[in-house]
Protein backbone atom coordinates (compact mmCIF):
# COMPACT_ATOMS: atom_id res chain seq x y z
CA UNK A 1 0.00 0.00 0.00
CA UNK A 2 1.21 3.67 -0.70
CA UNK A 3 1.42 6.48 2.19
CA UNK A 4 -1.01 8.92 1.01
CA UNK A 5 -1.78 10.50 4.58
CA UNK A 6 1.05 10.61 7.60
CA UNK A 7 -1.55 8.31 9.77
CA UNK A 8 -0.58 5.84 7.85
CA UNK A 9 2.66 5.99 8.30
CA UNK A 10 4.46 3.53 10.85
CA UNK A 11 6.51 5.58 12.76
CA UNK A 12 3.24 8.47 13.29
CA UNK A 13 1.77 5.52 14.57
CA UNK A 14 3.98 4.34 16.87
CA UNK A 15 4.68 7.44 18.04
CA UNK A 16 1.28 7.81 18.90
CA UNK A 17 0.24 5.28 20.87
CA UNK A 18 3.41 5.70 22.67
CA UNK A 19 2.14 9.04 23.37
CA UNK A 20 -0.89 8.16 24.52
CA UNK A 21 0.61 5.50 26.38
CA UNK A 22 2.85 8.26 28.35
CA UNK A 23 0.16 10.59 29.02
CA UNK A 24 -1.97 7.25 30.08
CA UNK A 25 0.82 6.71 33.10
CA UNK A 26 1.00 10.54 33.76
CA UNK A 27 -1.94 10.25 34.89
CA UNK A 28 -0.75 8.83 38.13
CA UNK A 29 2.17 11.23 38.48
CA UNK A 30 2.09 13.49 41.86
CA UNK A 31 0.51 16.60 41.65
CA UNK A 32 3.40 18.69 41.74
CA UNK A 33 4.74 17.28 38.67
CA UNK A 34 1.86 18.90 37.01
CA UNK A 35 3.30 21.68 35.35
CA UNK A 36 6.65 20.53 35.34
CA UNK A 37 7.21 16.51 34.57
CA UNK A 38 4.13 15.68 33.60
CA UNK A 39 3.41 18.39 31.34
CA UNK A 40 7.03 18.33 29.86
CA UNK A 41 6.99 14.82 29.35
CA UNK A 42 3.17 14.65 27.63
CA UNK A 43 4.38 17.96 25.52
CA UNK A 44 7.88 16.20 24.21
CA UNK A 45 6.00 13.18 23.76
CA UNK A 46 3.01 15.19 21.51
CA UNK A 47 5.45 17.18 19.62
CA UNK A 48 7.28 13.80 18.12
CA UNK A 49 3.67 12.79 16.32
CA UNK A 50 3.10 16.81 15.42
CA UNK A 51 6.88 16.96 13.36
CA UNK A 52 5.81 14.29 11.76
CA UNK A 53 2.83 15.37 10.37
CA UNK A 54 4.15 18.91 9.78
CA UNK A 55 7.06 17.04 8.00
CA UNK A 56 4.84 14.97 5.84
CA UNK A 57 2.82 18.43 4.91
CA UNK A 58 5.99 19.44 3.64
CA UNK A 59 7.43 16.96 1.51
CA UNK A 60 7.05 19.16 -1.65
CA UNK A 61 10.21 20.49 -0.48
CA UNK A 62 13.66 17.92 0.35
CA UNK A 63 14.93 20.04 3.00
CA UNK A 64 11.88 20.99 5.21
CA UNK A 65 10.72 18.13 5.13
CA UNK A 66 14.37 16.47 6.73
CA UNK A 67 14.43 19.27 9.34
CA UNK A 68 10.89 18.34 10.29
CA UNK A 69 11.95 15.22 10.76
CA UNK A 70 14.69 15.89 12.26
CA UNK A 71 13.07 18.23 14.80
CA UNK A 72 10.29 15.07 15.25
CA UNK A 73 13.57 12.73 16.06
CA UNK A 74 14.94 15.19 18.75
CA UNK A 75 11.43 15.20 20.77
CA UNK A 76 11.67 11.67 20.88
CA UNK A 77 15.24 12.00 22.65
CA UNK A 78 13.32 14.78 24.97
CA UNK A 79 10.95 12.05 25.62
CA UNK A 80 13.51 9.68 26.88
CA UNK A 81 15.52 12.36 29.00
CA UNK A 82 12.06 12.82 30.74
CA UNK A 83 10.95 9.17 30.91
CA UNK A 84 14.57 8.39 32.40
CA UNK A 85 13.41 11.23 35.36
CA UNK A 86 10.26 9.50 35.64
CA UNK A 87 11.79 5.86 36.15
CA UNK A 88 14.41 7.45 38.74
CA UNK A 89 11.37 9.40 40.36
CA UNK A 90 9.74 6.05 40.72
CA UNK A 91 6.73 7.10 39.00
CA UNK A 92 7.32 4.60 36.57
CA UNK A 93 7.84 0.85 36.39
CA UNK A 94 11.17 -0.34 35.09
CA UNK A 95 9.15 -2.37 32.84
CA UNK A 96 7.29 0.56 31.38
CA UNK A 97 10.25 2.66 31.06
CA UNK A 98 12.23 -0.29 28.86
CA UNK A 99 9.10 -0.65 26.66
CA UNK A 100 8.70 3.07 26.26
CA UNK A 101 12.77 3.66 25.74
CA UNK A 102 12.25 0.69 22.93
CA UNK A 103 9.78 2.39 20.97
CA UNK A 104 11.44 5.51 20.78
CA UNK A 105 14.51 3.98 19.56
CA UNK A 106 12.41 2.05 17.19
CA UNK A 107 10.70 5.53 16.13
CA UNK A 108 13.96 7.30 15.94
CA UNK A 109 15.07 4.58 14.00
CA UNK A 110 12.19 4.99 11.08
CA UNK A 111 12.58 8.65 11.26
CA UNK A 112 16.65 8.55 10.55
CA UNK A 113 15.82 6.07 7.99
CA UNK A 114 13.46 8.48 5.83
CA UNK A 115 15.63 10.93 6.72
CA UNK A 116 18.46 9.01 5.03
CA UNK A 117 16.37 8.80 1.57
CA UNK A 118 13.95 11.75 1.43
CA UNK A 119 13.30 11.33 -2.25
CA UNK A 120 11.74 8.74 -1.74
CA UNK A 121 8.97 10.40 -0.16
CA UNK A 122 9.23 14.02 -1.27
CA UNK A 123 8.65 15.57 -4.60
CA UNK A 124 6.08 17.53 -6.94
CA UNK A 125 4.71 13.79 -7.48
CA UNK A 126 3.55 13.02 -4.13
CA UNK A 127 0.25 14.55 -3.49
Amino acid sequence: MMVTRFRQLRVYQLAFETAMRIYELSKGWPEEEKYSLTDQARRASRSVCANIAEAWRKRRYVAHFVSKLSDSDSEAAESQSWLDFALRCGYISEEDYKELDQQYETISGGLVKMMSDPESWCGPSQG
